[in-house]
């Protein structure tokens, strides 16, 4: 009974991490879109697709990654073959924020509001790269400081561990 209720608890922050994950990347994109007829300069355009892309792109995995553990949670490992696409993230993401920063430093937006932008959404980009495969990052705001000095495994990371291969 105890189990089953923590499963739905779990299953139910999940939904709202997905969700919430992918309600970031659609607001994201359409943030953008929104933008780009005011961005007269094509290299400042190119220059926010670059950031925004590797953004956009792990901001659907995290989302995808929520919603598919509420499948497991509380009851399996993730799924091998699940693990073994998010092994795949783990090793190509970087290089596509990688890929992304240098299209961001080949393109340097002409205005500095449009380079600022930039390089907010690249830096965000690495910040979620970081709280899903390196150290867990996201807390409580009052407990942040305590929490994050704990080098905690993401859940993404654990799961990955406990996969099977």
């Amino acid at each position: 009974m105890m189990i089953d209720e923590r499963r739905e608890t779990l299953r139910r922050k999940y939904l709202s991490l997905g969700t919430g994950e992918l309600a970031a990347a659609v607001f994201a994109a359409v943030s953008v879109v929104a933008v780009m007829p005011r961005v007269e300069i094509r290299q400042d355009s190119a220059a926010l697709w670059s950031a925004l892309i590797p953004l956009l792109v792990l901001l659907v995995q995290a989302g995808i990654y929520w919603l598919s553990a509420r499948s497991w949670v509380e009851r399996a490992p993730m799924p091998a073959a699940l693990a073994v696409a998010y092994r795949v993230f783990r090793i190509v993401d970087p290089g596509l924020l990688v890929v992304g920063l240098v299209g961001v430093l080949v393109w340097w937006p002409d205005h500095v509001s449009v380079a600022i932008a930039a390089e907010a959404v690249w830096v965000f980009g690495v910040v979620e790269y970081v709280n899903y495969f390196v150290v867990r990052l996201s807390y409580p705001a009052g407990r942040w400081l305590t929490m994050v000095g704990q080098w905690r495994n993401p859940r993404l990371v654990q799961d990955l561990n406990s996969a099977t291969r």
